[in-house]
């Protein structure tokens, strides 16, 4: 079969699905297409050393795969090996038996190939096209496609795996954007990454990449892609790792078609068990899952947290355990190269939450803080929103370095690249828009968006159709790190309350704890419970008596300063003999009193005045303005009496993207407005005429 071209070869393998409707669903035909891809280029490199690869295994036969394994490859000359004396074409040779002779088959790879079919599942898969007599026309589809070294090299293949997975991913739709990101946003993160790099025109320059949420391995392969179009005598190294069973093993499979070293790919929990500890790298890229728990691994990573600190992951702080995105930009970071050695550069995909969410001290604002106090955060982007299959939310691409160039020292560049994109013919998911790319007739918005950061320039404005009318809106602003940090205050006014002791104030009593607790006991005896209780509701009683005796020698006097009140309250309480404790008077305080603003000032034994929690307020002024100065300016006009607590400051960071871009529109005048309605009114009623036959209506 002659099939010349990639997109011809990809078509052809695709149309094979064609075979699988009705038994399996659109968004279940990855699950047969890819692993028999995988499964056939394999077979097609092997094809001429699989004689002698199998005489030198009889040779080594019983001993240990440490042993067998490099024997193995130094005669396949892959970094993997087949023992089965079957093939694609020998399968075909007895159809009653092609389901056990291909697991048969497959079992007879390496280990490293044999786990890659394991956590595809791909046995459930041979039974299910088993049962439904698919497998055979299936399989003898695949024999009759041309995968040879010969006929596709490596970078060739790589791109063909690589289209069948795009198109696996675009028709799971939602489960797809969970470990697939759409290719023009990972160009746009790679261009924006490595658009400073001045060493990529250096011949046989070692680059490292690593994505710790790598899903099926695109961002990885567009990293290296990107540099190798740069410059293909560069060495590019990829490193990966991801949880999930199938995503790892697409990737894995990738990185062995391409010839790359797959080992590099591992399967774990990023959080749980970092498969790259102590490693560091070149760039890093990263398309974390948005708004995932982190609930079951809270305990390792708090554990972490608390006996490493900053020599760990996660000592800058812990976001809330809903969202997990900043954890995995802690762990990248912890990952940079010393700027000495030339550093690195991260580029991640979050949605809002982490810009904003988190008040000051919370675990979020704390990791901003660290982040932009150490100089590390270079731009942000906004990006359109309906960019990914499975949220049509906003998304933004964060970069992040520990090497600036000079003139972004200190600063932060924010982009408002959402208006860049072109609507997609056909919907996927919620995937409705796209960043065009410059190919096929589509305009260059990632090239234009890369200049814009590569500008560096403040206010910088471009102009966009917006619902047919000619706008133009600032796509570019630079601050410098200070201005996306503040103090949070509390400002305190002083308590002021008036007391009177009258029947009203006194049911108050009923309502605290300190009082009701009186009548109440923890002892189990029952006796002993119940003489408890009625001791207590006989104190109850003579507290009120007090109060009320306090309130007829008073004649219900109201006592607008407090220590007055306490100085009648006590004597009264020594000539009775009742001996109130400091629980039972904090009751008759808070039973007694109501706040009055004309009262005096409740103060405390050294004589400072009491805050009133309930008139108690925060401001939050930006790092660059002082405090005192922002006090006497903002606040002390309009309540004299405000102080500040000191004891309860706090720094907090946040980065409101949106606010910085907003435009306000006035509204339309009225009359248009107006016009508009009687004309769409005017419509309306033509159109119930045409209904009604030409009648009046009334």
């Amino acid at each position: 079969m002659t099939l010349e071209t990639h997109g011809q070869m990809v078509s052809f393998i695709w149309d094979i699905c064609n075979l699988l409707r009705g038994p399996y669903k659109r968004n279940e035909y990855r699950r047969v297409i890819l692993p028999l891809t995988v499964l056939k280029r394999f077979d097609s490199i092997l094809v001429p050393t699989k004689e002698k690869a199998i005489e030198e295994y009889h040779k080594h036969k019983g001993k240990s795969e440490n042993i067998i394994y490099p024997k193995m490859k130094d005669v396949t000359g892959v970094p993997f090996y087949n023992i089965s004396k079957l093939d694609f074409s020998k399968l075909l040779d007895d159809a009653n038996q092609i389901a056990p002779n291909l697991n048969g088959y497959i079992n007879g790879f390496s280990q490293n190939i044999r786990e890659i079919f394991e956590r595809f599942e791909f046995a459930d898969e041979i039974r299910k096209m088993a049962d439904k007599n698919l497998l055979y026309e299936v399989i003898k589809k695949f024999n009759n496609v041309d995968l040879s070294p010969e006929k596709i090299d490596n970078l060739q293949m790589g791109y063909i795996f690589e289209e069948l997975i795009r198109i696996g991913a675009e028709q799971s739709n939602e489960e797809a954007g969970h470990h697939y990101t759409p290719r023009e946003v990972i160009q746009l993160m790679v261009n924006l990454l490595l658009s400073p790099e001045e060493d990529l025109a250096q011949d046989y320059k070692v680059k490292t990449i690593y994505d710790p949420a790598c899903g099926t391995g695109g961002m990885l392969s567009e990293a290296e892609k990107y540099i190798k179009s740069l410059n293909s005598n560069i060495h590019v190294y990829l490193s990966g790792q991801d949880y999930n069973d199938e995503a790892w093993a697409t990737c894995k499979a990738d990185m062995l078609i391409k010839g790359e070293e797959a080992d590099n790919v591992r399967l774990d929990n990023t959080f749980t068990h970092d498969r790259f500890k102590g490693d560091t790298f070149d760039y890093m890229l990263a398309n974390p899952p948005f708004g995932v728990s982190w609930k079951q691994e809270e305990k390792y990573i708090k554990d972490e947290a608390d006996s490493l600190g900053y020599n760990g992951r996660f000592g800058a702080g812990l976001p809330r355990v809903n969202d997990g995105a900043l954890l995995f930009l802690q762990h990248m970071i912890s990952k940079m190269r010393n700027p000495k050695e030339d550093g690195s550069r991260i580029g991640i995909v979050f949605n809002g939450s982490p810009l904003f969410t988190g008040d000051a001290g919370s675990g979020e604002s704390n990791i901003r803080q660290w982040i932009i106090e150490n100089d590390w955060l270079e731009a942000v982007i906004a990006l359109p929103d309906q960019l990914f299959y499975n949220t049509g939310i906003s998304t933004y691409v964060w970069i992040v370095t520990n090497r600036k160039e000079k003139k972004r020292k200190g600063k932060i560049q924010l982009i408002d690249a959402r208006q860049y994109y072109i609507p997609m013919r056909k919907s996927l998911g919620q995937k409705r828009h796209q960043i065009g790319d410059g190919k096929e007739g589509k305009p260059d918005q990632i090239g234009e968006i890369t200049r814009i950061y590569d500008n560096f320039k403040h206010d910088e404005t471009r102009k966009f159709i917006i619902d047919k009318v000619e706008k133009e809106l600032i796509v570019s602003k630079v601050f410098d790190n200070e201005d996306f940090g503040y103090h949070k205050i509390t400002v305190d006014r002083p308590l002021r309350l008036n007391f009177v002791a009258n029947d009203e104030r006194i049911a108050m009593l009923e309502f605290q704890n300190g009082f009701v607790n009186l009548a109440t006991s923890k002892k189990k005896n029952e006796n002993i419970r119940q003489k408890e209780i009625e001791a207590g509701k006989e104190r109850q009683e003579q507290i009120r008596n007090l109060l009320k005796q306090l309130g007829e020698t008073t004649n219900e006097k109201l006592y607008k300063d407090r220590k007055a009140f306490l100085t009648d309250l006590k004597k009264l309480d020594k000539e009775n003999n009742v001996k109130l404790d400091s629980t039972e008077l904090k009751a008759i305080l808070a039973a007694l009193g109501e706040q009055d603003e004309t009262a005096e000032i409740c103060r405390n034994s050294k004589g400072e005045p009491e805050p009133d929690s309930d008139l108690r307020d925060t401001e939050i002024i930006p790092l660059k303005d002082d405090i005192e100065e922002y006090f006497k300016r903002e606040v002390l006009p309009h309540v004299p009496d405000a102080w500040i607590d000191y004891s309860k400051t706090k720094v907090g960071y946040e980065i409101p993207l949106n606010r910085h871009f907003y435009k306000y529109e006035p509204p339309r005048e009225l009359e248009v407005i107006s016009h508009e309605m009687k004309a769409l009114e005017a419509d309306i009623l033509d159109m119930l005429k045409q209904v009604t036959n030409g009648k009046d209506i009334a």
